[in-house]
This record gives C-alpha cells, sequence and structure tokens, in this order.
C-alpha cells in the first residue's frame, strides 16, 4: 500500500515539473517530456567488443553524452531516473543478478559514488532482481604507451574476487554507461567466470564510436 502512495505521489511530482533537457515542456517519461524521450540518440542494439555482444540504448552522442558526463562528473543525480529507463526500455534478457561496473576505491572516494550502482538499485527494483557486486576493482592505472596485449592484461588485473562474497548466480547483467572499446567489461566477464557465472549479459547506456 505504502509503495503505491509513493508512486501515486511521485507520478503527481512529476506531472509538475518541467522536462530536465527542454525545460518547456512537462515531464512524461522519466524525467523527460514526450518529444525529448522520442528524440534521444535511440540505438537499442548490440554491438560486438571483444567478441562479446553488448546491448547498446544509445549512440554516445548529443544530448545522452552531456547527460552521462555531468551525472558522472558533476555529481547531477537528477537523471538517475532517465539513465535507468534507458537501459530498462531494451529487451533485457531474464537474468538472476545484476552487477554494475565496479569502480576503484579510490575513485569511489573522489567522485563519492558509484554512479552505474545507483542505476543498478532503481532496474533491480523494478525487475525484482537483486544488485551483485562480487568484485572488487583495484586501482585504474593509464594505459598510455602500452601495446593492445598489455592493456588488456592491465585491465583484467584491476579486477579482483571478493573472497567473503556467499551468493552465486548463474544468469547475470553486466551494466555500464559508455562502451568504447569493451576492455572493461571483458574484464569483468572474465573474473565473473571464475566465479561459476554461466551466462553473463551486458547492456550500456551508450556506444561510442
Amino acid at each position: 500500500m505504502f509503495q503505491l502512495i509513493s508512486r501515486i505521489l511521485q507520478k503527481s511530482v512529476q506531472s509538475m515539473s518541467n522536462c530536465l533537457l527542454c525545460g518547456i515542456d512537462q515531464q512524461q517519461y522519466h524525467s523527460l517530456c514526450n518529444d525529448c524521450w522520442g528524440h534521444l540518440p535511440w540505438l537499442k542494439q548490440h554491438i560486438i567488443r571483444h567478441e562479446q555482444q553488448i546491448l547498446c540504448a544509445h549512440h554516445y552522442q548529443f544530448p545522452i553524452d552531456r547527460v552521462i558526463l555531468t551525472y558522472k562528473y558533476e555529481q547531477q543525480l537528477q537523471y538517475q531516473n532517465l539513465l535507468a529507463h534507458s537501459l530498462l526500455n531494451l529487451r533485457l534478457p531474464k537474468v538472476q543478478a545484476i552487477v554494475p561496473m565496479p569502480i576503484s576505491t579510490q575513485r569511489l572516494a573522489d567522485r563519492g559514488y558509484n554512479q552505474m550502482l545507483i542505476i543498478a538499485k532503481i532496474m533491480a527494483k523494478e525487475l525484482n532482481i537483486p544488485v551483485w557486486q562480487p568484485i572488487n576493482r583495484e586501482a585504474q592505472h593509464s594505459q598510455k604507451g602500452l601495446s593492445r596485449i598489455e592493456r588488456i592484461e592491465n585491465i583484467e588485473n584491476q579486477f579482483q574476487i571478493i573472497s567473503t562474497e556467499r551468493r552465486k548466480y548463474k544468469k547475470v547483467l553486466i551494466i555500464d554507461d559508455v562502451v568504447t572499446t569493451g576492455s572493461s567489461i571483458h574484464a569483468l566477464i572474465q573474473a565473473l567466470n571464475k566465479l561459476g557465472c554461466q551466462q553473463i549479459y551486458s547492456a550500456c547506456i551508450a556506444a561510442a564510436d
């Protein structure tokens, strides 16, 4: 009953709020008006990186590129609903848990939050599945001057299994914000394989060229 009342109140507030992008029309779709939601740079397709299929919601183009950057680096958390529902708008596979892309302890301290964990929690609530974080990420070092193989090894070494994690899931969904080379997703998949995951899917908010 409380959840129903909360949703009704949330929709009432949204109906009185202006679109986060144009600032003119009222919010209708996850903090945006109808026109702005429809004119986002939708992709809704799989791309291939490291022989891994990654389902992507958008092209990394305006305005979604600016939204991601301000959400990620400028603490503009009002965009979390828009970004979460961009992923929820995809035909996602049925899985047992969501795995947000980990960030290092240093980056967490600098930023104050893991941007993908916030989105994962919204998605997990909608899909009625848990968020699973069985992997830590060590300090992320510069890739400058490294060969392709050295870059891959460098990233793979960043992901470390949490030995105290007791939960196990066989079918999981990795989520990330922007995919370029796909190296981080590839490395996270390798770590999850060691935990016994048998079906690992990946979804990203935007795909960069």
